[in-house]
């Protein structure tokens, strides 16, 4: 049995966008976590491709991430992930071919199959471009010829990006990434961090579906899971009210900006809605190390998950840096 100590542990960031706050100062933030949780001990560090939301500034994905590994010297840096059905693979795979090139054995290449948009931004991203979530196995599968040795009679080449080898994981909130990745003896990373429900179905048909590959000659599974860690409960509880107002405004289609956290959601919320929030972060670590630790332990204890990643949306991003410090003491014992 795994115990928290054997666990590897990593950060997605969403690079968050505050109430009367920029995207510049968002991306600053971002770097300077990336830096912070490189010294605490963190694995990876990912961000994610969303379009078309006022409150994330991570949607020039590759971009992003040649800053942040630009500016920082051990920790992994990759997608988590890159929405493969807006993009050519070609494209990605010179992108990410770049990145491997300039950072050796950095870089992560996590892919997805949803838009990470709504339907209207999708056809604004493709244009004249067919791509679907359907091509997604035929697509990954091209994107990883790209990344391959080069064959003799390979007639397009990605360059950068030939015989980089850059590690391809999927990303997934339902069961479809599940199985493809297990066939393909991908490592896979579940999204549970806003689909807990589908957790513990997902990792069964993941490993029920591995077949041993070049890259992996077992399951590897990595989880999402949301993060608000203090120094105290209630303090922990309180700063969880940014990310209760975040989730609310999604589900209610309203601005993503990071709103300042609140003594009460009282109000706020509709019982409905909070009862929609509470599924949504099922899996969330709010409290303090003690009660983190607890909880933590539970998780890796049903789940045997093999890496945790997590996502911390506080408004304050000297809370956020904290809330990562308090993790990593948690998570080394």
């Amino acid at each position: 049995m795994k115990r928290l100590s054997d666990i590897k542990f990593s950060t997605l960031d969403l690079v968050p966008v505050r109430e009367n706050g920029s995207a510049a100062q968002s991306l600053r933030n971002s770097l300077d976590l990336a830096q912070h949780v490189e010294k605490f001990g963190y694995n990876r560090f990912w961000v994610a491709e969303h379009h078309n939301m006022d409150g994330i500034a991570s949607s020039a994905t590759s971009v992003l991430l040649g800053y942040l590994a630009g500016g920082t010297s051990t920790i992994r840096v990759g997608s988590g992930g890159v929405m493969l059905p807006n993009h050519a693979p070609l494209v990605i795979a010179e992108q990410f071919g770049t990145l491997e090139s300039l950072y050796p054995g950095r870089i992560d290449l996590g892919l997805g199959r949803a838009p990470g948009s709504d339907q209207m931004t999708a056809r604004a991203l493709r244009r004249e471009r067919s791509g679907s979530a359907d091509d997604f196995p035929e697509d990954v599968a091209e994107l990883m010829r790209y990344l391959g040795p080069r064959t003799p009679d390979q007639r397009v080449i990605a360059m950068p990006g030939t015989g980089t080898q850059v590690p391809v994981w999927l990303l997934g909130s339902s069961l479809f990434s599940a199985q493809l990745a297990g066939e393909r003896g991908l490592p896979y990373a579940f999204a549970s961090h806003f689909a807990p429900r589908y957790m513990h179905e997902a990792i069964r048909v993941y490993r029920n579906h591995f077949k041993p590959s070049a890259v992996l000659d077992k399951p590897y599974v990595m989880l999402g899971v949301p993060l608000v860690a203090a120094d105290t409960d209630e303090q922990a509880d309180y700063l969880a009210t940014s990310v209760f107002q975040r989730i609310l405004a999604l589900m209610r289609g309203q601005s993503l900006v990071q709103r300042p956290p609140v003594k009460t959601m009282d109000g706020l919320w509709l019982p409905h809605e909070k009862e929609a929030v509470s599924d949504f972060l099922g899996l969330a670590m709010i409290g303090s190390p003690q009660k983190i630790r607890a909880r933590l332990e539970v998780l890796i204890e049903q789940t045997q998950a093999d890496e945790l990643i997590f996502t911390c949306d506080l408004y304050e991003h000297s809370d956020r840096v904290h809330s990562y410090e308090l993790l990593a003491q948690v998570m080394k014992g």
